[in-house]
């Protein structure tokens, strides 16, 4: 019976948590158009700790621009680069390194929202401007 009651606690625990993002809708070329704000990122989804961020990412005509990224005190804008869609992946041509990307699988997406998760597991927030 202590079985039987840990089980379904175990079992009711994991649904609790697991993540479920039923109003999300998929990434395609007409809903990622335009000018996304990076709010911040984090290292993981369960990572209370955010970096806040001032970069904003502009996709239009399959090429991304990432601009006003700061660095030492200023800001300055990255070239545009190649982008491709696939189901929920985004890759992101690395500038410079041709054939390489950076990947980022879809969490969340809404009208106003975004949220993506780099390769390596970190977190970025976008809010569309």
């Amino acid at each position: 019976m202590k079985q039987i009651n840990l089980g379904m606690a175990l079992a009711g625990f994991l649904l609790m948590s697991s993540n479920v993002y039923a109003e999300s809708m998929p990434l395609t070329e007409q809903n990622i158009q335009g000018s996304w704000v990076l709010d911040y990122t984090k290292r993981s989804e369960k990572t209370l700790e955010t970096l806040t961020r001032e970069d904003t990412w502009i996709f239009k005509n399959g090429k991304v621009t990432i601009t006003h990224i700061p660095r030492n005190g200023s800001y300055y804008d990255q070239l545009p680069v190649n982008y491709e869609l696939s189901e929920s992946t985004l890759n992101i041509a690395i500038l410079g390194r041709a054939g390489r990307f950076d990947k980022f699988t879809l969490i969340n997406k809404d009208d106003k929202n975004m949220t993506l998760k780099a390769k390596y597991g970190d977190i970025y927030q976008f809010t569309k401007k």
